[in-house]
């Protein structure tokens, strides 16, 4: 048996829990299970991915898709059970909206009109879009069955624009910066932690005293200057490319300290020593044997990292200096919600903010729930 075998059998007896072994596995998913928060923050997390990858199909609309007619339109309910010309009929559908003045302030408003009746039904034929942008179809999963008619279950912006629409289009964005955002910062705080806990003395010094600096500095005024100094010219995507980076730049410096105590501990360990006696080189070290042994507090931590990235975004956007029109994100539907009209008489507009918190929320308590199971001390 050379060397390395017995480092990988030395490291998979002193770390049951996350070893190979499928009964650590199931150690692992069976404490998993008795957190109940954890097993929400999976379901809700499911769902959110699920949403998120089939957000053009789910959506009723097309993002920029408005009428006029319906500028803050209100939610409208849907209901299902209405009385027709042969009996009742059973089937989802909305009421019509009818525009009344209100001649005391000047403005005019939404009421429902009883008499008109949109039925509303599944797999309808509804504005045309490509599908992860290569397959051309216009199939939605729910819409209404005459065309142009008013269905805005969450209510209206102030061009006429479906808000149910855009948050689950914002999502796209909203979500996949901060999963991108973590793989980056994964990468950069890995391979930086691992190299100052392994080699220390002069590479330490430097990666901790560039961490020590990047930590200094406040958060919003650093995520200003980098994203001010953006061209806006740029197209979306370029700025979505971008906006990730900068939130990558940032967001691996405490993995990166995670990283370094651990190898601080490990590189004495029997296994490691064995792995170098056997001739292994300093990265496979590190990528074979030492950061597999706390793998799972790896991923906690990314799971936990993910909604600080998703609020960064939004934060950036919501201030205007993210990411801007046309692009969909939570943080830029939430610029609606920046004025005093909005607050007072379409607080519907509020709902891209909902979304944050449910994602957040899911992620933080399945983030939590993965780090108490892969615990072994628990």
């Amino acid at each position: 048996m050379s060397l390395a075998e017995g480092a990988a059998q030395t490291q998979a007896a002193a770390h049951p829990i996350t070893s190979r072994h499928p009964k650590g596995g199931n150690l692992v998913w069976r404490r998993f299970r008795r957190h109940r928060l954890a097993m929400l923050g999976l379901i809700l997390t499911g769902i959110l991915a699920l949403v998120t990858l089939f957000s053009q199909f789910i959506a009723p609309f097309e993002p920029e898709g408005y009428n006029s007619n319906y500028t803050y339109a209100p939610p409208q309910r849907l209901h299902w059970i209405r009385s027709g010309d042969n009996g009742i009929v059973f089937g989802p559908y909305v009421h019509g909206l009818k525009v009344e003045i209100d001649y005391d302030s000047g403005r005019r408003r939404f009421a429902v009109d009883d008499t008109v009746v949109h039925p509303v039904g599944l797999f309808v034929q509804g504005d045309p879009y490509k599908l992860w942008g290569i397959i051309p179809t216009s199939r939605h999963l729910f819409g209404p069955l005459e065309k142009d008619a008013p269905m805005y279950l969450l209510g209206a912006d102030r061009l006429g624009r479906d808000v149910l629409s855009r948050t689950l289009l914002g999502g796209r964005i909203s979500l996949t910066i901060g999963l991108l955002g973590v793989m980056l910062s994964f990468v950069l705080g890995v391979l930086l932690g691992g190299m100052s806990g392994y080699f220390g003395g002069a590479i330490d010094n430097i990666i901790q005293r560039l961490i020590e600096f990047l930590q200094s500095i406040p958060s919003i005024p650093l995520w200003i200057g980098l994203a001010a100094a953006l061209p806006k010219d740029i197209p979306p995507a370029q700025v979505y490319f971008l906006i990730t980076l900068i939130l990558a730049t940032i967001g691996w410096t405490g993995l990166a300290r995670v990283v370094r105590g651990r190898f601080l501990q490990l590189k004495s360990e029997d296994f490691v020593k064995a792995a170098k006696l056997d001739g292994c080189s300093p990265l496979r070290t590190m990528r074979k044997h030492m950061v597999p042994s706390f793998a799972s507090h790896i991923i906690a931590a990314l799971t936990l990292a993910i909604p600080n990235m998703i609020l960064a975004e939004t934060a950036l956007s919501f201030l205007g200096i993210g990411l801007r029109p046309p692009a969909i994100s939570w943080g830029v539907l939430l610029q609606e919600a920046q004025n005093i009209r909005s607050v007072a008489t379409a607080p519907w507009l509020f709902v891209p903010g909902v979304a944050v918190v449910i994602s957040v929320l899911s992620l933080n308590f399945l983030g939590d729930g993965l780090r108490d199971a892969a615990d072994p001390r628990r």
